[in-house]
């Protein structure tokens, strides 16, 4: 397969990705705000820092790694080799969840039982929920080896309206129950995740006909259980070896994701209450990230991975791809600067009308605007940096992964202390701040490994941070004008007065826009483009 077909494939995978999760995040994005109204901020604090800390560890932990390593594999691999290599994550992630619920229930401090009841059941079943999800990790990884549209986001999207609705129903209905309703709604969540992926390959394997089931590498649904043969390995040694050089790098990384939730939890900077406030604003203030760039970087961080070759200077590369890849990277950096861009000069004007009206006083007072205001920042550097690191680990070759692993590892420590002492200096916002200094490190990493990486090209993907002085100025104009507007219009005034600052920042938000596209005409032709392949893919599929 060339390199415009994987990129059409990658397009096509991000596009469809983007448009289904907007709609599913709205579903859940308006239960999980109904659902608000009726918790206390401790038992949030509990379960989106605690129990869902120890779930994303387990997880990230358990199959992080064996994710990266096998969907860097060529076509030419030996599936029945990868597949008992990721089997292995469920022993992992077994071990995993037993070591780290102990810790949970022995070693951390244990909340009120008046305050927040059935702690212990909750660590059980959040463990549980990882093992489960594991079960389902060499469906996973087929589905996105073979680009399968639409499937992860929809497994995923369904899964999380289910325990959504089933949130939302038993915190109306039972709310005495306390942890009982989180931990049977994530169970439910990781069930069904797994059943969708086992269902629709069970279907796709038994219809002969599909043109699907015959780009396959298996056949029958036993295909992808393990299997032990006396003529071959049991697993791909290159692809183990791989897959232990990212687990080093998955180690330090999880660290840098959620090195604030190590420190709430671990440290007790915040109390479980102010815990729960910061995750609020956390989840809303990524809630663009998972929308739009999550997806992107999956989907693209599989063509650089198909399209490059992995440790091979790009002058000794097919220059066809290297010149394909370089105009992507381009394009993508550009797209998320200004998106990056346009969260953070509009973000600052509307952090507060936003909380007020997702969850009401709770959060529009105290701390929660600053410390909104202050994640529309770290949106752009997130931005930027799920590009840059989408390209560079496709990129590197395994020596290289394991020299990065030690500049993550000193990034690792500096992050934590930093974050410690930045939170006892001005509270909750420290946790941002620090974030923002570690994006800012790992951007400046990936953006050395690129200019080296083209350096004797003739190729500068990295132009696509330049902006041209029209837009600067647009930005700059609306950020001022949405500034002022917030002062007089917002948001103690009523609601004629709030509206009239959203039909402020509507019109500057298309000030700007407009601006981009006059201006910024290579980045739309790329966009068009790959829609287009996007919906010739959709027709034809």
């Amino acid at each position: 397969m060339g390199s415009r077909e994987v990129l059409g494939q990658a397009a096509r995978l991000a596009s469809s990705g983007l448009l289904l999760q907007v709609l599913f995040r709205v579903i859940t994005f308006v239960l999980n705000a109904f659902v608000l109204r009726f918790l206390s901020k401790e038992i949030v604090g509990i379960v989106n820092v605690r129990l869902t800390l120890l779930y994303s560890t387990t997880i990230f932990l358990a199959r992080e790694a064996f994710r990266r390593a096998c969907l860097s594999g060529g076509p030419q691999r030996d599936w029945s080799q990868t597949f008992n290599l990721l089997w292995l994550t469920v022993p992992l992630g077994v071990f995993w969840s037993l070591f780290l619920g102990w810790v949970w229930l022995r070693l951390l401090e244990v909340p009120d039982p008046n305050v927040v009841s059935h702690y212990g059941t909750g660590v059980v079943v959040f463990g549980l929920s990882a093992v489960v999800e594991l079960l389902g990790e060499p469906f996973w990884v087929l589905a996105q080896a073979q680009m399968f549209v639409k499937l992860k986001v929809i497994a995923e999207s369904l899964s999380v309206i289910l325990k959504s609705v089933l949130t939302a129903f038993l915190v109306l209905w039972l709310p005495h129950w306390g942890l009982y309703i989180f931990s049977l709604a994530q169970l439910l969540y990781t069930t069904v995740l797994v059943l969708c992926y086992v269902i629709y390959f069970t279907k796709l394997l038994g219809s002969t006909e599909s043109s699907k089931q015959q780009t396959l590498p298996i056949s029958r649904m036993t295909d992808l259980l393990p299997s032990v043969t006396r003529n071959r390995a049991f697993v791909n040694w290159n692809e183990a070896k791989l897959t232990w050089s990212f687990f080093k790098q998955s180690f330090l990384k999880q660290i840098l994701t959620e090195g604030e939730r190590y420190i709430m939890t671990f440290l007790n900077v915040l109390n479980f209450g102010d815990q729960g406030v910061y995750d609020i604003v956390n989840n809303l203030g990524s809630l663009v990230a998972r929308l739009i760039f999550q997806p992107i970087e999956e989907s693209f961080y599989i063509f650089f991975a198909k399209v490059l070759e992995r440790g091979k200077d790009a002058t000794l590369q097919k220059q066809e791809d290297v010149a394909v890849a370089a105009a992507v990277l381009e394009s993508l950096l550009k797209l998320a600067l200004l998106t990056g861009l346009t969260i953070t000069i509009f973000g600052f004007a509307y952090s507060q009308l936003a909380l007020d009206i997702y969850g009401g006083a709770m959060l529009s007072s105290g701390s929660g605007p600053i410390l909104l205001r202050s994640y529309c920042l770290y949106v752009l550097l997130l931005a930027i940096n799920g590009v840059t690191e989408c390209f560079t680990f496709a990129a590197m070759s395994k020596e290289e992964v394991d020299r990065y692993n030690f500049t993550m590892l000193a990034l690792s420590s500096s992050f934590l202390g930093l974050s410690y002492l930045l939170t006892r200096w001005c509270g909750s916002v420290g946790f941002i701040l620090a974030n923002c200094f570690n994006m800012g490190v790992r951007i400046t990493q990936s953006l050395w490994f690129i200019r080296r990486y083209y350096g004797r090209s003739r190729h500068r993907p990295l132009a696509g941070l330049y902006l041209s002085p029209a837009l600067l100025g647009a930005f700059a104009l609306s950020g001022g004008i949405t500034g002022v507007s917030e002062v007089f219009l917002c948001c103690e005034q009523g609601w004629p007065a709030r509206l009239a600052h959203i039909a402020v920042g509507a019109f500057c938000l298309g000030l700007t826009l407009g601006t981009a596209f006059l201006t910024e005409t290579k980045l739309i032709n790329f966009v068009r483009t790959q829609l287009g392949v996007s919906r010739l893919a959709d027709k034809t599929s």
